[in-house]
């Protein structure tokens, strides 16, 4: 165009004045649009850079579920972006150890005939997600875009721009050991039992007979109360004396019937007990034994029984049932041979408690007499020993003799505990499954960081354990809030129920959590003062968390959480 302007004025001399005007004109157009061109050179694109605005959110990076995830948002002002320019803008992580690159994301000017994303020439903001797999290290890490213009031949590479510092690792000091509970054993304290014997009377008697009370019934009786007369740990806490008729005949005389067996028992009971301590018994009378009576024929052989019953359901007034009664005890001869009879009677009973084993002669009885125990006994005391390969043992030889399901359970207990995962799949395998097992098996899944089945165990499982393990799940998984109501009713000493309420933005109630003082504990306290601002709280739980665990000093050094603090 200045060529042009300048051999047009050449040759014609007279409009030299006219031309002069038209070659400024076209110098100042010319002058013009060279720099505006130059403003959005590759070249001016780099020099510019401190123009472009960016921001990351957050501005620390958080691992969560082990991955860094964050937006960043890149604001080109107007005039800055050459129209015929590629822009190639590559995410990296710089850590300790090495460094991680995102593919690059691909920008173009409106002019550049691509598929990249087209950012105007009149200023545009552009927002990406970037992602990168944390690896040991990036804990002490900073974010950086690395950019490079392509335009034609060339190629610049644009001052890096770094977006983030540290990454917040704070969600990986969850406890993943998991909650497990032992399978309770039956082992009873106190062993409850009741010893009883029956004097039976003919039809229409109260009569006790010599023979019934040298019957084989009445003299196991006696031979119970003189066995709990004569052990130290036994103790007969209370006897009775209770008497029935037989359902036929009119209800009025069965029940006279029935309150005089009671009494007639009562005088035989002195020499039935005789030098027995023990209280006078309670005397009761039942009258006609419906119940008795049911239950024998249910359990009886006679034929037509569920017939029998049948009829005698369908009437509920008495008068009418021992009319039935009596109509069938003529057709069913085994009814008043086999069923009447023994419902002629007065029980005579006696509650007798034993006191068994107590913990301390247990212990004394695995060194000394170790096959006496049984499977709840051994259970039991595996319960009370404190070292881990003792208990080992113990539910080792429940299994082996009998078989225990409960022991392997157990067993596997200790075996996550000490992670020996191995061996405890190996014996959770073997179980059936049920709500322990299944939370069991999610520790597990827990320990080998396979998180989605872990969560999947622990919601089949539904235990108390379970919905507390599913605290963690939510903690490792940046669910801050659902963990925080999954640990907030724990008991004991629960690191991760603090550790939840800090990554809830809860620095406060964490303190208000804490009620151990493990190194663990000490240190998440340090972080909940460090977002409270108390550096004295800092430094004071740094130091008693180092003095358990010097492995949390170190950890320390390069925790974000401190940033603000020279340790």
């Amino acid at each position: 165009m200045i060529i042009f302007a300048f051999q047009y004025i050449c040759t014609d001399n007279d409009n030299l004045k006219y031309s002069m005007k038209r070659f400024y004109l076209f110098a100042a157009v010319a002058a013009i649009l060279m720099a505006a061109a130059s403003c959005s050179s590759p070249e001016k694109m780099a020099k510019m850079a401190e123009s472009v605005q960016i921001q990351c959110n957050p501005q620390v990076l958080e691992v969560i579920d082990g991955a860094i995830d964050a937006s960043v948002s890149v604001t080109y002002p107007k005039d800055y972006f050459n129209p015929k320019a590629i822009l190639e803008v590559t995410p990296v992580i710089v850590y300790d150890g090495g460094e991680a690159a995102m593919r690059p994301f691909m920008y173009q000017g409106d002019k550049v005939k691509d598929n990249y994303r087209v950012v105007s020439s009149n200023g545009q903001t552009v927002t990406e997600q970037v992602h990168f797999d944390y690896v040991e290290g990036m804990e002490h890490c900073y974010l950086e875009l690395r950019g490079r213009v392509l335009a034609g031949k060339k190629s610049i590479d644009l001052p890096v721009a770094r977006v983030a510092e540290g990454a917040n690792t704070t969600y990986m000091l969850a406890d993943r050991d998991g909650r497990l509970d032992f399978k309770a054993d039956n082992y009873q304290d106190v062993l409850s039992s009741t010893a009883e014997g029956q004097i039976l009377f003919q039809v229409n008697s109260s009569q006790v007979r010599s023979s019934e009370l040298n019957s084989d019934s009445v003299r196991d009786f006696q031979d119970a109360l003189n066995a709990a007369a004569a052990n130290d740990r036994a103790t007969i806490t209370g006897t009775e004396i209770v008497a029935y008729a037989s359902p036929e005949g009119s209800e009025d005389l069965n029940n006279q019937l029935s309150a005089n067996r009671s009494n007639a028992a009562a005088q035989a009971w002195n020499r039935v007990a005789r030098g027995v301590d023990a209280d006078d018994p309670l005397i009761r009378s039942v009258g006609e034994d419906w119940d008795g009576f049911r239950e024998l024929v249910g359990n009886s052989n006679i034929q037509d029984k569920e017939l029998i019953l049948r009829v005698l359901s369908m009437y509920s007034d008495p008068a009418v049932r021992e009319s039935e009664i009596r109509n069938m005890s003529e057709v069913f001869t085994a009814l008043k041979t086999e069923i009447l009879p023994i419902l002629r009677r007065a029980r005579l009973i006696a509650n007798v408690q034993v006191q068994n084993y107590t913990n301390d002669e247990l212990l004394q009885m695995l060194q000394d007499n170790e096959e006496d125990l049984d499977e709840e006994a051994l259970l039991r005391v595996a319960s009370l020993v404190r070292d881990a390969g003792q208990k080992v043992d113990i539910y080792n030889k429940a299994i082996e003799r009998f078989d225990s399901d409960r022991a392997r359970y157990n067993l596997a207990v200790v075996m996550l505990g000490q992670k020996r995962d191995a061996r405890a799949k190996s014996l959770l395998d073997a179980l059936d499954e049920d709500p322990d097992v299944l939370n069991a098996r999610g520790v597990l899944a827990l320990h080998q960081d396979d998180i989605a089945l872990a969560e999947s165990l622990f919601r089949r499982s539904g235990t108390p354990a379970a919905n507390a393990n599913m605290g963690v799940v939510y903690i490792l998984t940046g669910r801050y809030e659902e963990a925080v109501e999954a640990l907030k009713d724990t008991d004991g000493c629960c690191r991760n129920r603090m550790l939840a309420y800090i990554l809830n933005d809860q620095p406060d109630q964490a303190v208000a959590a804490l009620s151990c003082g493990s190194a663990g504990a000490m240190y998440l306290r340090a972080v909940a003062a460090a977002r409270l601002g108390d550096e004295a709280a800092v430094r004071e739980y740094l130091a008693k968390a180092a003095e358990r665990d010097p492995a949390y000093a170190e950890r320390a050094l390069t925790d974000v959480e401190f940033a603000a603090y020279e340790l």
